[in-house]
């Protein structure tokens, strides 16, 4: 079967970056954020409760990583009676592409073909994930014309 080109795969990865001189997020706050950003908003009881179980975080643990985010804007708060609510104040797909380009610059020197490659010759791409990746490239080449 071969994959055919959508619009949905022209808008893919299309957006602007998170603002800049946003602190950067470790590891454990980005899956805090992510588990927020699933569950739309929560308090500290509701995403302590949706870690993976195997994750042996206590709950003051993911306050702190909560209140952390709110801090350094990537997360909202609103006062919920006794406790706080706490949703996304940052788009998920805004954080992932200034991870992604915050990883290129220090590993790949900020050059994007180096690490496209790396990854072409180092995980075994399906033929679906090939033709989607052709279709991305056509469609890039498309635009610049």
């Amino acid at each position: 079967m071969t994959y055919r080109c959508t619009e949905s795969d022209r808008d893919e990865g299309k957006g602007t970056g998170m603002a800049k001189g946003r602190p950067p997020i470790s590891r454990a706050e980005l899956e805090i954020a992510q588990i927020v950003w699933d569950l739309g908003k929560g308090t500290v009881r509701q995403v302590h409760q949706a870690l993976p179980k195997d994750r042996r975080v206590d709950f003051w643990t993911v306050q702190t990583y909560l209140r952390r985010l709110e801090q350094k804007g990537y997360l909202k708060v609103q006062r919920i009676g006794k406790g706080n609510d706490y949703s996304p104040a940052v788009q998920p797909r805004r954080v992932l592409r200034a991870l992604v380009e915050d990883f290129i610059d220090r590993v790949f020197d900020g050059e994007v073909l180096p690490m496209v490659q790396h990854i072409i010759e180092s995980k075994h791409l399906t033929d679906d994930e090939i033709d989607k990746l052709q279709c991305q490239l056509s469609r890039l080449k498309e635009d610049e014309q």
